[in-house]
């Protein structure tokens, strides 16, 4: 084992000690610019230790799990998840782990704590349970990396944990658009045209919110009937630039080609003259984006952002998005508010979100005989449990013919007598 040696160069002290040996070669490690014999003798002991310790004895980390936190966001969320993602992480990280555990040290927390803590947290917050389990899967990623990932502790105390029963009635937020619904919201604003056309590439897509309004007209291939979808968009905390940004879809999966119906072709070629159109009412007033990247310090390009062209220069590399307002300017899923405002007061449906469209397209697609690898891979997604766990919602008129064919399945003469009380 290497032994530590303080020396004194000049002013300064330094800590040397000897490294194991190469093809027969000596080598060392030295720091030197210590201002007194005990700084550098520390700073050895800390050094020679870790050396020690590299590949040998498991020694778990003495770092708080506030601090641990802060490096799991950083080297986990921050890399590899979406920026949507990771604000939610964040907030349940900053408003429910840190307050309640980040006191403790990481190696100390038990499996019994983290119950105990789970048992808390059910009885101070009224929350859904499907939020319940966000904050679990957050705690247990953090656990999950701490033992395979980084070696901090020794094993994972949230392996099995689970949460507590809870006396919650979930409610199903989930809507399936009936054609009354559909047709009432399309009389209401048939003079709406971005919104129209938005909800009805919704309707007959099943795209997600973002990748709706992230569509440009290069996206769009009339004489394939197909649109690609590569993009979605997501929005920050504005300034000078705006607030929206432009990045790949929510999944690898969600890179996909989707056909286009003979309604939604027609209804994207009228919209696009109706656009052209604008653009030469509004003239030099129209608006106009291109994308632009967004590099952390070090020059890498962390995020793209959508940017209005300055003074309309024509000459930057455009991006021509398909729904925005007449005079061209883009403001992203903004142009479903004031619809949906309509939608829930005025129209009294107030339960209806525009991302239900894109169950409405699942349900009843599988209703009627599409295969559900179909639908799942025009939904962008990677296994078919997806789409039946998130997306498939049951109806009332469902259940109750669901009820008819079975009592039809097992009708017989002496069910009837029997239903009759009949001697």
């Amino acid at each position: 084992m290497a032994s530590l040696n303080i020396c004194k160069r000049g002013n300064n002290y330094q800590y040397e000690f000897e490294l194991a040996r190469v093809n027969g070669k000596r080598r060392r490690i030295t720091k030197c610019g210590f201002k007194t014999k005990n700084e550098a003798l520390q700073a050895g002991i800390k050094a020679l230790d870790e050396y020690n310790q590299t590949g040998l004895t498991f020694k778990e980390s003495m770092i708080s799990y506030e601090e641990y936190l802060d490096y799991w966001y950083n080297n986990y969320c921050l890399i590899n998840l979406k920026y949507n993602t990771r604000e939610s992480y964040k907030n349940v990280i900053d408003k429910y782990l840190k307050p309640f555990l980040g006191k403790y040290r990481l190696s100390s927390i038990t499996a019994l704590k983290l119950n105990e803590y789970l048992s808390t947290l059910v009885k101070t917050y009224s929350f859904s349970r499907s939020y319940f389990k966000n904050i679990l899967k957050v705690l247990k990623g953090t656990f999950r990396d701490a033992a395979d990932t980084y070696g901090l502790i020794r094993y994972d105390p949230t392996r099995k944990l689970k949460l507590p029963k809870m006396e919650i009635v979930e409610k199903n937020n989930k809507h399936i658009y009936s054609q009354n619904e559909i047709d009432i919201i399309l009389n209401r604003f048939k003079n709406n045209d971005a919104f129209i056309c938005a909800f009805l590439t919704a309707c007959y897509t099943g795209m997600r919110t973002g990748e709706v309004f992230a569509l440009t007209w290069n996206d769009i291939d009339f004489e394939k009937r197909q649109i690609s979808v590569n993009h979605n968009i997501y929005d920050k905390p504005v300034d000078e630039k705006g607030r929206w940004y432009i990045g790949s879809t929510k999944t690898t999966t969600g890179t996909r080609v989707v056909p286009i119906s003979e309604p939604l072709l027609k209804a994207l070629k009228n919209y696009r003259q109706k656009q052209i159109y604008n653009k030469k009412v509004f003239n030099k007033s129209y608006h106009y984006y291109h994308i632009e990247d967004v590099k952390n310090e070090k020059g890498k390009i962390i995020e793209k952002r959508i940017v209005e062209n300055k003074n309309n220069v024509l000459s930057i590399s455009g991006a021509n998005f398909i729904f925005t307002k007449p005079n061209g300017k883009f403001v992203g899923t903004d142009i479903l508010k004031y619809p949906f405002k309509i939608i829930h007061k005025e129209l009294g449906l107030e339960n209806i979100r525009f991302y239900d469209l894109r169950g409405s397209f699942a349900t009843k697609s599988l209703r009627n005989g599409v295969e559900i690898k179909d639908v799942a891979e025009l939904l962008g997604h990677k296994n078919i449990e997806t789409t039946e766990n998130y997306y498939v919602t049951s109806s009332e008129d469902n259940k109750v013919k669901a009820t008819n064919i079975f009592a039809n399945i097992i009708q017989s003469n002496t069910i009837n007598k029997v239903v009759n009380f009949e001697d």
